[in-house]
């Protein structure tokens, strides 16, 4: 008992000597370290008053119509479109970057791409798609198979884009 009576002396003598000195030295400190430094704020913007308009149902028509909101028969594009009818290839479910073109393979003067997809072989001929953009195959050559994409612009309309599967290089070889 007495001993804990001695700490509470003790702890409570360390505080009231902490507690009666007012840190004018470091005030001191403080005031010389900041009587250099100015503070650089730009004034915030001038806000402009809101201006609100009032709009006339009877003069500008109803703006959620569907003829307003429909896109122009005569603004479309190309008027190429998907055909979304016809049954999907197993390529369609990839994207175009997790394909891989690693050999060609001919069969009399029939030549078909061969397309590495996670681990299968997949047999590609002129007509196939593959790709998540529609892309179907114009063209196999001996380095490379082109595709012929559709693809949406920012306006919503179907265009087309070509692209281009080049073959891998096989990493034996390198080596």
């Amino acid at each position: 008992m007495r001993l804990s009576l001695g700490l509470m002396l003790g702890g409570l003598m360390l505080l009231a000597g902490c507690a009666g000195s007012d840190h004018e030295d470091l005030r001191e400190w403080m005031r010389e370290a900041t009587k250099d430094i100015k503070g650089n704020v730009r004034p915030l913007p001038e806000v402009k008053p809101y201006e609100s308009i009032q709009f006339d149902v009877g003069k500008e028509g109803d703006p959620f119509r569907p003829s307003k909101i429909a896109p122009d028969s005569e603004k479309s594009g190309s008027g190429v479109q998907p055909d979304v009818s016809r049954p999907r290839e197993p390529l369609e479910s990839y994207p175009l970057e997790s394909l891989a073109f690693v050999g060609v393979l001919e069969q009399g003067a029939k030549r078909y791409a061969l397309i590495k997809a996670d681990e299968a072989l997949h047999r590609v001929a002129v007509g196939n798609y593959m790709g998540r953009d529609f892309g179907m195959v114009v063209k196999v050559a001996e380095t490379e198979v082109t595709l012929k994409e559709l693809i949406q612009d920012a306006g919503g309309d179907w265009v087309e884009r070509m692209s281009v599967l080049q073959l891998l290089e096989q990493q034996e070889s390198r080596k």
